[in-house]
């Protein structure tokens, strides 16, 4: 399989760690409008708080509709103290659905490795716990090989000084998380969290991918 042109580009990129209602309803996510003509594709990842991620990928352009969750784990319709303070086996994700022909899913696993550490086992900065850890959900044979591909080739690379811990496993199970979870950055942009910890990795990532992301932003 031929490198693409991006992945040249992670010789520069800089690596980032993140540091109640169960009712989801797509209100609450940032452009959730799907034309029904569009046929679109589905990809799940962990990198960290969901809050985070959620933020980045709801700004590329050609991805549709970004939800916060759970998954991986084994206890059906978890709330988000199930998955902080209990054994679930569930990771916080998030399911990007995206229109494949403006963004590709080499392009999303991109911005997965550029806006996380992919190195610290079960933690992104302050977040600590199995919730957080680093993981691809592929729903084919095609995802998988190329999350394969692409770990193989940055471990090959050595970017980072450490082994890159992600794991890449078949998807299980994914449940929406609360609603107050949804849209959270957007939502909450002055709450602490937000403005400390998420807005300065969103400024960082507006940057190296603004070729990418949708016009409003």
């Amino acid at each position: 399989m031929p490198k693409p042109i991006f992945y040249y580009l992670f010789l520069l990129a800089i690596c980032w760690s993140c540091t109640e209602n169960k009712n989801f309803t797509k209100d609450n996510i940032m452009n959730s409008s799907i034309n029904q003509n569009i046929n679109t594709d589905t990809a799940y990842f962990g990198s960290g708080c969901f809050w985070c991620t959620e933020s980045f990928f709801q700004r590329l352009e050609g991805v549709e509709i970004v939800t916060s969750g759970y998954g991986g784990g084994f206890v059906e319709n978890p709330t988000y103290d199930d998955v902080c303070y209990k054994k679930t086996g569930h990771t916080e994700l998030i399911k990007v659905v995206y229109n494949p022909k403006k963004i590709s899913y080499d392009e999303l696993l991109e911005v997965f490795w550029k806006t996380h550490d992919p190195t610290t086992l079960n933690q992104q900065g302050a977040d600590v716990g199995f919730q957080y850890r680093s993981v691809i959900f592929y729903i084919n044979d095609t995802q998988k090989q190329k999350a394969e591909f692409y770990k193989n080739e940055l471990e090959k690379s050595k970017i980072w000084k450490k082994p890159i811990v992600t794991a890449i496993e078949p998807f299980k199970n994914f449940y929406s998380a609360e609603n107050y979870h949804q849209n959270y950055y957007n939502n909450n942009p002055e709450k602490s969290y937000c403005r400390y910890v998420i807005q300065p990795k969103l400024e960082k990532f507006k940057k190296i991918f603004k070729d990418k992301l949708k016009k409003e932003n």
